[in-house]
C-alpha cells in the first residue's frame, strides 16, 4: 500500500481549510425593495451594492430584488426577522410604534439638509428598531415628491367632499378624513388597477412610484403641496448585521450614506422630468401650493397628529422628533 508523506496530508488539509474559510468569509445580503427597474431609485441601490463590494474588497455582496417580488408592502419586518430578505423597507408597522407616525410626518423640509436630517431621524428610531431585531441601513427620503393627484382637478385639497383617496398609512388617512375624504389603502403594485376602473377617485403617492407605474394616464391631475417629510427605512436583520465583522458593517453604513448623496440630485432631477414630460405631452396637469398655503395645512395637521405621536413615542422622544424637525424645516 502507498503511504502518503504525512507532511503532504498536513499541507493538503491546510489548503483545503483555508479555502472553506475564504469561502465561509463571502457574504451576500438580499435587499427587497418595491421599486421597479424603471425607477431611478432602483440606481441608487446599484451604487449602494457597486460600494458595499468595494468597500470589502467584495466580501459583502448585494443582490436586489425590486418590484416587491419578495414579499409584500407591509410585511417588511417579517421579511427580515424571519429570513426571507436580508434588507427591506420597512413602512408603518405596529412593532415599530414611534416609527410608524413619525417616518411620515407633516413638515416644510428643508431639503438642502435632507441628509443632517436623515441621520437625525434615523438616531432617534435606532433603539426601537433593535428592540424587534433590525437594524437601520438606508434612508429612502421622499420628502421631495410624495404628493396627491386626482381624475378631475380640485380647486381646494382640504375640501375632498367624500372623495375615496388611496392612503400610504396613518397619517395621510387622518389628512384625507380631516378633509372629508375616505382614505383606502392599495398597495403599489395594484394603483393603476384601482385608478383605472375607478376604486379611487385620487392617490397620495410619491412622484418617482407614481411614473414608475405609469399612472399619468389614468389619474393626470397633480397637487404639488409640499406637506410631508418622508423617509422609508431600509432596515437589515440585527442577528445577520452583528454577525459581520466590524469593519464591514462600518463599510455597510458608509456604503448606504454615500449611495443616498449620490442619488439625491439625481433623483429630483428624475422627478422633475416626470412631471414635465407628464404635463408638455397634454395628458397631466400641476398645480402647486405656494409656501404659506402649505404652512397653514401642515400647522393644522401637526396639531391633530400630536396626540398620536405623544402616545406612540413617548414625551421624551415625541419631544425630540418636534425639536428635530423644528430644526430643519424651511
Amino acid at each position: 500500500m502507498k503511504t502518503i508523506p504525512t507532511l503532504t496530508v498536513l499541507a493538503a488539509s491546510i489548503a483545503l481549510a483555508g479555502a472553506s474559510v475564504s469561502a465561509q468569509a463571502s457574504t451576500t445580503l438580499r435587499l427587497s425593495t418595491y421599486v421597479n427597474k424603471v425607477d431611478i431609485r432602483y440606481e441608487g441601490f446599484e451604487k449602494f451594492a457597486e460600494l458595499v463590494e468595494e468597500k470589502t474588497d467584495g466580501e459583502v455582496k448585494i443582490e436586489i430584488f425590486p418590484s416587491s417580488t419578495l414579499h409584500g408592502w407591509s410585511e417588511g419586518v417579517d421579511a427580515v426577522t424571519g429570513g426571507i430578505a436580508d434588507i427591506a423597507w420597512v413602512p408603518a408597522d405596529n412593532r415599530l410604534p414611534c416609527y410608524r407616525t413619525t417616518y411620515l410626518y407633516p413638515a416644510l423640509v428643508d431639503l438642502e439638509r435632507q441628509h443632517e436630517l436623515d441621520a437625525a431621524f434615523t438616531d432617534l428610531m435606532r433603539d426601537e428598531a433593535a428592540e424587534v431585531g433590525l437594524v437601520p441601513i438606508f434612508n429612502s427620503n421622499y420628502s421631495y415628491d410624495q404628493e396627491w393627484w386626482f381624475q378631475e382637478p380640485v380647486e381646494d385639497i382640504t375640501q375632498l367632499d367624500g372623495k375615496l383617496v388611496r392612503s400610504i398609512g396613518p397619517l395621510v388617512s387622518l389628512m384625507i378624513t380631516s378633509w372629508g375624504g375616505e382614505p383606502v389603502f392599495v398597495s403599489p403594485n395594484e394603483v393603476f388597477q384601482s385608478a383605472e376602473r375607478g376604486v379611487v377617485d385620487g392617490i397620495n403617492m410619491g412622484v418617482a412610484t407614481y411614473s414608475s407605474w405609469q399612472l399619468w394616464d389614468v389619474m393626470p391631475y397633480m397637487v404639488n403641496a409640499s406637506l410631508f417629510y418622508g423617509n422609508v427605512h431600509y432596515m437589515m436583520n440585527k442577528g445577520k448585521y452583528d454577525g459581520l465583522e466590524a469593519a464591514d458593517q462600518q463599510a455597510l453604513l458608509e456604503a448606504a450614506r454615500e449611495a443616498e448623496v449620490w442619488l439625491k440630485p439625481r433623483y429630483e432631477e428624475w422627478v422633475n422630468e416626470r412631471v414635465g414630460r407628464a404635463v408638455m405631452k397634454g395628458g397631466g396637469a400641476a398645480v402647486s401650493l405656494d409656501r404659506d398655503e402649505s404652512a397653514a395645512i401642515v400647522e393644522s395637521i401637526a396639531a391633530e397628529w400630536a396626540p398620536d405621536v405623544e402616545e406612540a413615542c413617548g414625551p421624551e422622544r415625541a419631544a425630540a422628533v418636534r425639536d428635530m424637525f423644528a430644526e430643519y424645516s424651511r
